[in-house]
């Protein structure tokens, strides 16, 4: 459920018409709701085990206005950057709520999250764990860990967001895990907390969550047998959402906590979530205006005002966003087929192939939904264009958490050498 509903026959996030911010902020811009943020993060959360850490994940969306929404949810979070550990800690998230991921730390960010005093750092390699404990030594504290391992589980998912398959740069391997274990437990500055795992993104089948689960819980009765204090299971985020009307929808929170409760009920650890897309994906859309209605010989395009530089997910990974007029149509309106495109000088600069839309004319608006996940996070200035602002809608109250880049900041920080003159 999203709270992007047509009311007066205008689509409105809460009770604001998109058209009335864009209006006032231009396009394209990305608006998100407060409601639906709360919603997903409630509906989450309250499926999982009691006192389960739900540690947001940053990567999915970094503004620090939805940050700190989630924040007064009582989320954590998931850093994959010293960056994101100073947004997180900037929105109000409690280091304590804090886990570290991501293959490549390195020891300015370890130190600036030991500093911190973050709950854990999920570790992906034996080299990273010495380096780590390195760090951690300089600075007189001990580092909480737990190792990212590697189940070889597909998970049935785009090969791009796929991570928990045997060749990945993600984790150790299934086979080195204990001996993995073993070294930490001899380094002074290395407190073995745990276990981590996440197998991938978008996952629409239980399947391989559950078989992930088993391998995880029987590793951890293994790793205890063998002396290793293993108090915490992180097991990463991945659940999908539904992107398109037509499909099936991705499994219920629900079914998915009961999965994590059988873990819990096998080796009473503490639970770790790293939820991104199934939280934000939906609480957001890109509104963007039709520059052109353009005919072709075989087909008809609606070019827009929004490119690729500001949502790469479509040329990236062949993603489906649902595209919908802003004014609603009317009983009798006409439709056609378009290919929704942007200005930007690549033909992958495409948000969808032959959708079926009313009649559009230049200035119309449209909206692309589900675009809360990897979208304003993930966009640059590609062709010199500006990056779209961000707007929070809360009730009948909107604001602007992230104004569009102007174009003189595009090269101000540029810089020309002396002997060009």
């Amino acid at each position: 459920m999203n709270h992007f509903q047509y009311k007066d026959g205008v689509l409105c996030a809460e009770d604001v018409s998109l058209a009335a911010i864009a209006k006032e902020v231009g396009t394209p811009f990305y608006c998100y709701s407060s409601a639906t943020l709360e919603r997903h993060y409630k509906v989450f959360s309250q499926s999982l085990p009691k006192d389960s850490l739900v540690a947001f994940s940053v990567k999915a969306n970094g503004n620090l206005a939805v940050l700190k929404t989630l924040a007064a949810m009582g989320a954590g979070a998931d850093v994959v950057s010293g960056g994101e550990l100073k947004k997180a800690l900037a929105a109000g998230i409690a280091a304590e709520k804090i886990v570290f991921s991501g293959v490549g730390k390195t020891k300015t960010e370890m130190a600036l999250a030991l500093k911190s005093g973050i709950f854990q750092f999920n570790v992906e390699s034996e080299p990273e764990l010495f380096a780590l404990n390195d760090v951690a030594a300089s600075l007189g504290v001990k580092a909480p860990i737990a190792f990212r391992v590697n189940p070889d589980v597909d998970a049935l998912t785009h090969a791009k967001i796929s991570t928990g398959h045997s060749e990945t740069k993600f984790g150790v391997p299934w086979a080195k895990v204990e001996e993995a274990y073993a070294a930490a437990a001899k380094l002074p500055n290395i407190d073995v907390c745990g276990i981590d795992v996440h197998i991938g993104s978008q996952i629409t089948d239980l399947a391989p969550f559950a078989a992930a689960f088993d391998r995880i819980t029987a590793l951890t009765k293994s790793l205890r047998a063998a002396g290793h204090t293993i108090s915490r299971i992180d097991v990463g985020g991945g659940l999908g959402v539904p992107y398109r009307n037509d499909n099936v929808p991705p499994p219920d929170p629900a079914a998915y906590g009961a999965l994590a409760a059988k873990v819990v009920k096998e080796t009473g650890a503490q639970m770790i979530f790293e939820p991104g897309r199934v939280i934000v994906a939906n609480a957001g859309v890109l509104v963007t205006r039709v520059i052109y209605a353009k005919s072709g010989e075989d087909k008809n395009f609606l070019i827009v005002d929004a490119g690729m530089n500001d949502l790469i997910r479509p040329a990236m990974y062949d993603a489906y966003h649902e595209i919908v007029a802003v004014k609603a149509p009317a009983a009798d309106a006409p439709w056609s087929r378009y290919d929704v495109v942007g200005p930007v000088c690549e033909t992958s600069d495409i948000f969808g192939a032959d959708r079926a839309l009313p009649v559009l004319k230049s200035d119309d608006l449209v909206a692309i939904l589900a675009a809360g996940a990897y979208g304003a996070v993930m966009a640059s200035a590609y062709n010199a264009r500006p990056l779209a602002p961000e707007v929070l809608v809360k009730g009948d109250e909107w604001a602007v958490v992230r104004p569009r880049m102007d174009d003189d900041a595009l090269y101000a920080s540029d810089r020309i050498p002396a002997w060009i003159g």
